[in-house]
């Protein structure tokens, strides 16, 4: 389990004790110490190696099995003592306009907590050292770590949107240019990616409420720190919903801008049309060389036809600028 195992940690006192990293050594330290809890951060592990984490803690089958199904909906669900969070990581690729989801399954129990990780996004080594640097916070136990690790999912979800309305800002600009511009696919791709942002972070707003007021398992001095996430999180989901709806407005403008574009194209054709029309009408007329024409023979008929025909043109292209179709 080496390579799996990202770190494991024993606490006690919002301290961290200098022991072996693996989950039998944190399993024995906290049966040893009833104050001690413990920390284990595993990534993609494989079944056995849940399994085994399983057998230390007691883990429950459901829950293990939901640990290990990646691209699970947020949610939070209860196994006797010990509380399940499944968060989804988010993480936004500027090449693409593509936002990269993940997954971190939490378990919390009344003296431990393992952590599993799936994809790239929501690495948790920064968020364990700021937390082992704030004994007074990490002090309250697995809720401190539980909230350490949903504060950091959340502000990678401020992080993501920000750098999405980036992408919305130059959508804008470029919807709105003189210039022609192809920007449906853009505006479909973002609202996909948004999409993908929402089902992230709108499960978790209740949840998060929840622990904010106390429950089971999280104590009433870790509440004020849920607080604050939950208000972050409806800030973010805010956020997301505005992007979303700007979103449709710079599609239905897109859309609106090109068919006027298209309206007017037409009506510059048509005006061309219109104006070839005159000549090839006249030529048309007096290409047929029937004897009773009576301008066939005339002196200045070619010459008068040709005024003729470049005055029409000439009065056609007039109104229609006149006009705006050309």
């Amino acid at each position: 389990m080496v390579g799996v195992i990202v770190d494991c940690g024993v606490y006690a006192g919002g301290e961290r004790r200098q022991l072996p990293k693996d989950p039998e050594t944190v399993a024995q330290a906290i049966d040893d110490d009833g104050r001690a809890f413990g920390w284990i951060g595993l990534h993609e592990p494989s079944d056995a190696e849940m399994e085994r984490v399983q057998q230390l803690f007691g883990l429950h089958d459901l829950a293990i099995e939901d640990s290990l199904q990646i691209h699970q909906r947020p949610k939070v669900e209860r196994f006797g003592d010990t509380i399940l969070v499944v968060l989804r990581t988010l993480w936004y690729v500027d090449e693409g306009d593509a936002v990269e989801t993940g997954q971190v399954t939490v378990f919390v129990g009344p003296r431990y907590v393992v952590t599993v990780r799936h994809g790239e996004g929501g690495e948790l080594a920064t968020t364990r050292h700021e937390l082992e640097a704030r004994a007074a916070v990490l002090g309250h136990g697995p809720a401190a770590v539980l909230w350490a690790i949903c504060d950091a999912v959340v502000d990678d979800y401020e992080t993501v949107a920000e750098q999405v309305e980036i992408d919305v800002d130059e959508v804008e600009s470029s919807v709105f240019s003189p210039e022609r511009t192809s920007d449906a696919e853009r505006i479909y791709r973002l609202k996909r990616e948004v999409l993908e942002m929402r089902r992230a972070i709108d499960p978790l707003r209740e949840p998060m409420v929840q622990f904010a007021h106390g429950v089971n398992g999280i104590s009433a001095k870790a509440s004020p720190f849920f607080r604050d996430v939950a208000d972050h999180l409806s800030r973010v989901s805010d956020q997301t919903e505005a992007i979303d709806t700007l979103l449709s407005s710079a599609l239905n403008a897109h859309l609106a801008r090109v068919s006027v574009q298209q309206n007017d194209d037409m009506r510059k054709i048509s005006a061309w049309v219109a104006i070839a029309a005159v000549p090839t009408m006249l030529a048309g007329i007096y290409g047929m060389n029937f004897d009773n024409m009576p301008e066939l023979r005339w002196h200045f008929g070619y010459y008068a036809v040709l005024l003729l025909m470049a005055v029409v043109c000439f009065t056609m292209y007039r109104f229609f600028r006149k006009v705006g179709w050309l």
